[in-house]
């Protein structure tokens, strides 16, 4: 009964939340425990967020249940000059966002275990005021606008859920390895791009902005192997297919390949150094191959129309991430940690305009957490992540859209918090 409750909490949070993620827009790490390190875990085998992580680790995990639930603040301004009537500069709305993480393990006998972890993978949100722009600048007759030309607020909100039920099986008693099939649930909308909808712009003008949430589901797989190669020190090595969606059907005219938006493979390799009774070293290295989805890597400057297979997209490249955690035991109740996360920005000065909707710009992060363990032998953990601002500056290339020639600059910025905080049972 504690296990359904939970699960049900989890599933309707998740549905509820939306976020901007922190590298690109996938997590700096799932689980508390990991993002109070910077993210890195795979190498790590104490709470049950292996779906996300490492799927071999379940098979170290032991019985437990972890609930963890972040408040996300993610801070974008956009601005532009060199436009003339144009030029503006506006801080996005929708700051504060709740990301839900959920994860159960049940060791079956001493060496296989079956669990299933269930977290938001990241997503892309901006809320920019609509009427920003005087009424005529935009073209003859056109009433006050955003900041892209369009009517009312700009922005989009995508949200992503993945379900990751696991099966891990020790080879031995140092070595394991996992899979985790990847149930995917993703919801998107975008507002205010009426600007784009002009004749010839795309392959469906009528399916690129204010069109309400669309739902796609996906799938793909994770598979993880997990290696204690010295009694001081412990590897890990995961990899995640593409997940493949169905297309979002209203925005077919917005997004290439006829409005499809996957998951991009990715893959992590880490290393857990245990220096001392009290000091733990955890460092991660994850790559994540934004080139595979054409939505996310077609560059904005593509000469097609929107939704086409070659249509211009966000042209996010693929990018590496490096994640450094340092954990320290104070005592048998309590344990500290801190954390840093450097992941390239994956936006170049060439496809800002696009990006005004996702500024992912973030590239440095610090963390803190701890781990209380009450006299239950349950656990309270909370974490801390602030994200550096960063920025990226580009030539405006609006003007192509009403038959000009581009000119002008403009800019986009974020940084970023987090507080989170997680309950763990241990049975």
């Amino acid at each position: 009964m504690k296990f359904t409750r939970v699960f049900a909490f989890m599933a309707l949070a998740g549905l509820a939340g939306s976020a901007f993620a922190t590298n690109g827009y996938f997590s700096h790490g799932y689980g508390m425990k990991a993002k109070g390190m910077g993210g890195a875990a795979t190498a790590s085998h104490d709470d049950a967020f292996f779906g996300a992580n490492n799927p071999a680790a379940a098979a170290f995990a032991g019985n437990r249940i972890d609930l963890g639930m972040d408040l996300f603040s993610p801070r974008r301004e956009a601005s532009r000059t060199g436009l003339g009537g144009l030029d503006m500069s506006v801080d996005s709305d929708s700051n504060y966002f709740l990301i839900p993480e959920f994860g159960y393990n049940r060791m079956l006998n001493n060496n296989l275990a079956l669990g299933v972890t269930v977290y938001g993978n990241g997503g892309m949100n901006s809320d920019y005021p609509g009427g920003q722009i005087a009424a005529g600048n935009c073209g003859v007759g056109a009433p006050a606008s955003n900041m892209l030309c369009g009517q009312g607020s700009l922005g989009v909100d995508l949200m992503q859920l993945i379900i990751a039920p696991t099966a891990a099986y020790k080879i031995n008693a140092n070595h394991s390895i996992g899979i985790s099939p990847l149930i995917g649930y993703q919801r998107f909308k975008a507002e205010g791009l009426h600007a784009f909808t002009g004749t010839g712009i795309s392959t469906a003008p009528g399916s690129i902005t204010n069109q309400g949430y669309d739902d796609a589901f996906g799938y793909g797989v994770r598979l993880g192997y997990m290696g204690k190669i010295a009694p001081n020190v412990t590897i890990g090595l995961a990899y995640a297919s593409k997940m493949n969606f169905e297309e979002f059907d209203k925005y077919r005219g917005l997004f290439a390949e006829q409005g499809d938006f996957d998951i991009p493979e990715n893959y992590n390799i880490g290393v857990a150094w245990q220096a001392t009774p009290a000091v733990k070293l955890a460092l991660d290295y994850q790559r994540i191959n934004y080139s595979g989805v054409a939505s996310i890597n077609n560059p904005s400057t593509n000469q097609a129309q929107l939704g086409a297979d070659n249509g211009p997209g966000f042209g996010w490249q693929d990018i590496d991430v490096w994640k450094l955690g340092v954990e320290y035991k104070h005592s048998k109740q309590l344990t500290l940690r801190a954390g840093y996360n450097h992941g390239d920005n994956p936006i170049t000065s060439r496809d800002v305009t696009f990006n005004i909707l996702a500024p992912g710009v973030i590239e440095n992060h610090a963390t803190l957490g701890f781990t209380y363990t009450l006299a239950s032998g349950n656990e309270l953990t909370m974490s801390y992540m602030h994200a550096f601002k960063n920025d990226v500056n580009g030539a405006s290339i609006l003007p192509v859209f009403s038959g000009g020639s581009a000119a002008g600059n403009e800019k986009i910025e974020m940084y970023q918090n987090a507080v989170g905080i997680q309950y763990s049972w241990k049975m």
